[in-house]
């Protein structure tokens, strides 16, 4: 198999997490005799330090032409501290997002037993855990009509959503859940906002046509607590651009860390996969990062962008195999003990493709 690989590092720690999500792809090709092509673009701070744009037209016609994209991070606390900057990085990745019709934004937490200590949650609430989120990427209040008035004291962004756009992610919804354990959890506010009753409608319409799948209908401050609570009870967990946004950042406590989170964006061509940690510029070029999550976000790629199932299995078991033997990042590390080994991203990068190797070998 040959397929265009585009790799945007962006900001932060993006660039040093990318460097070992793109070196397990280029192993992984090695392995199984494909041939990866690579070639990389700026966007987000990077990008705008460079030309002014948060996304430069020749990196989204890069993306256009590619068969699939892995992202770094992307973010700076130059515009965090600063709200007045009109031109910021996130506007790139809102823009390719829309650009490259990247609708549902697929959130596995994938929970290795390994890390049943790393999180703050009791083990016996999360073992078992396994949930599939589908976030909708292209609406809501990121992309509806932002107001401010001329005195700058009142503001406003319009949380909207159209029939179709429900739809849409609804059914990719219910077609992994017919694939999984036939269940689907279905998050709004429909007793306060009209964009959530039309979402509430949709999903009750669709839901007719997949009868083998459970669907339960959950207001999101519930589904916050639920998902700390109880997270056995979901399996695949469908809600709208916000609140996804929130739920699966908080979810992160259930796989131990941002770190340990990978996710798919698509829509009908190009895929988009990526860690959802951020930029964490706090510890940027620290050697501190955790490259577990870009590398399985190559893993998504491998599987759900050029359907490798083989080869994505591979790469997962090869990061829970790590995780095993006892070798850790800081954010996953109880440092109260000396049972684990603690590395830099480097020294975990490398690790992994080592064990890698092996696999090859042993095989």
């Amino acid at each position: 198999m040959k397929k265009n690989i585009l790799v945007i590092p962006g900001d932060g720690i993006g660039p040093e997490v990318t460097t070992w999500g793109k070196a397990a792809l280029e192993k992984i090709a090695e392995i199984f005799g494909h041939e990866f092509v690579f070639e990389e673009a700026l966007m987000g701070h990077a990008a705008i330090e460079v030309t002014g744009e948060p996304l430069p037209d020749e990196t989204l016609e890069k993306a256009r032409q590619s068969d699939a994209i892995l992202f770094g991070a992307i973010g700076h606390a130059k515009y965090d501290n600063d709200p007045s900057l009109k031109v910021r990085p996130e506007q790139g990745l809102l823009k390719i997002r829309k650009e490259l019709g990247l609708f549902a934004n697929l959130r596995p937490i994938l929970l290795f037993d390994e890390l049943l200590q790393a999180s703050s949650i009791k083990p016996e609430i999360l073992r078992g855990t396994d949930i599939l989120f589908f976030r909708e990427l292209t609406g809501d209040v990121y992309f509806g009509e932002k107001n401010r008035s001329e005195d700058r004291n009142t503001a406003s962004d319009l949380m909207i959503y159209h029939r179709y756009e429900v739809e849409r992610i609804a059914h990719k919804a219910y077609q992994a859940a017919q694939q999984r354990n036939k269940r689907l959890c279905s998050v709004d506010k429909a007793n306060v906002l009209e964009s959530s009753r039309l979402w509430r409608e949709t999903v009750q319409e669709i839901a007719k046509q997949y009868p083998d799948v459970e669907t339960e209908h959950m207001f999101i401050d519930n589904a916050a607590m639920q998902l700390i609570k109880n997270p056995k009870k979901f399996d695949v967990v469908l809600t709208a651009n916000l609140f996804g946004d929130i739920l699966t950042d908080e979810a992160s406590q259930i796989a131990g860390s941002m770190g340990m989170l990978a996710s798919a964006s698509v829509g009908e061509s190009t895929g988009f996969f990526e860690p959802i940690h951020g930029s964490a510029h706090d510890i940027a070029g620290k050697d501190l990062a955790n490259p577990l999550a870009s590398i399985l976000s190559a893993a998504l790629m491998l599987e759900i962008g050029f359907g490798l199932k083989e080869e994505a299995k591979l790469l997962v078991d090869t990061v829970d195999q790590v995780l095993k033997e006892g070798f850790r990042t800081h954010d996953i590390a109880d440092q109260t003990t000396n049972r684990f080994k603690v590395l830099g991203t480097a020294e975990m990068g490398k690790l992994v493709l080592k064990f890698l190797s092996q696999k090859l070998i042993t095989s």
